[in-house]
């Protein structure tokens, strides 16, 4: 028991001080059809990143969602699993009408928005009236039945840090960085502003409040001298 308590807290030590990332950057879906299913993701609107095969035996192609910094790999000699059997694909969205009004607009079959009062409870019509985030949903399957599933996340929960990084929140982000480095900037030994906010948005990407990046900002600079 001693020997598993001590592996179970040196396990919870090492992610706590762990810093190299581990970044899940792609997803294998099962497909029946190559073709047919690269036609699909393309008329979504994805980018196709590559398409290429080595002989009959092996076809690997590759579409990003926009905004997404995780891909999808489908194609020939990629995966055992069953065509169609992927489920719970989540994407998150910042607006769950706009984003299936945009889907339908490309020809899919999207479900009408839904929403739950909390985990496991039945389905009500339309997006939450709050319009809270992780709780309105839509749902779509690509032409083998691999089911997508729409998330409406406006404001993570706490140290769940900042994936939705288009212009609005990366202008909000950059703002807040200024601000906190306006007040370090008077008592701080010369540096260059680019690399503590380069600190600074980092830390608040990986979860950590803005004080803490604050705090973590001039700690990198003075490694980095």
């Amino acid at each position: 028991m001693a020997s598993k308590q001590s592996h179970s807290e040196s396990a919870i030590e090492a992610s706590n001080t762990r810093a190299v990332d581990l970044k899940l950057e792609v997803v294998v879906i099962p497909v029946s059809d190559v073709d047919r299913a690269k036609r699909f993701y393309g008329n979504l609107g994805w980018r196709l990143d590559a398409d290429f095969a080595v002989g009959k035996e092996f076809r690997v192609v590759q579409f990003t969602p926009p905004g997404s910094p995780c891909s999808i790999h489908f194609g020939t000699g990629l995966t055992s699993a069953a065509p169609g059997s992927a489920r719970g694909l989540y994407l998150i969205v910042s607006d769950i009408v706009a984003a299936r009004t945009e889907l339908v607009g490309h020809g899919v079959d999207v479900s009408d928005v839904f929403h739950r009062d909390g985990p496991g409870q039945p389905p009500l019509s339309g997006p939450d009236p709050q319009r809270r985030s992780y709780v309105s949903f839509a749902t779509f399957s690509d032409p083998d039945g691999n089911g997508w599933l729409l998330q409406e996340i406006k404001t993570r929960f706490p140290g769940r840090g900042l994936s939705n990084m288009d212009v609005p929140t990366l202008t909000d982000l950059l703002r807040e960085a200024e601000e906190h480095h306006g007040e370090y900037e008077p008592t701080a030994p010369k540096h260059h502003w680019s690399g503590w906010y380069a600190t600074y948005i980092v830390a608040r990407q990986r979860g950590k409040t803005p004080e803490e990046a604050a705090k973590d900002a001039p700690l990198n600079m003075k490694a980095a001298r």
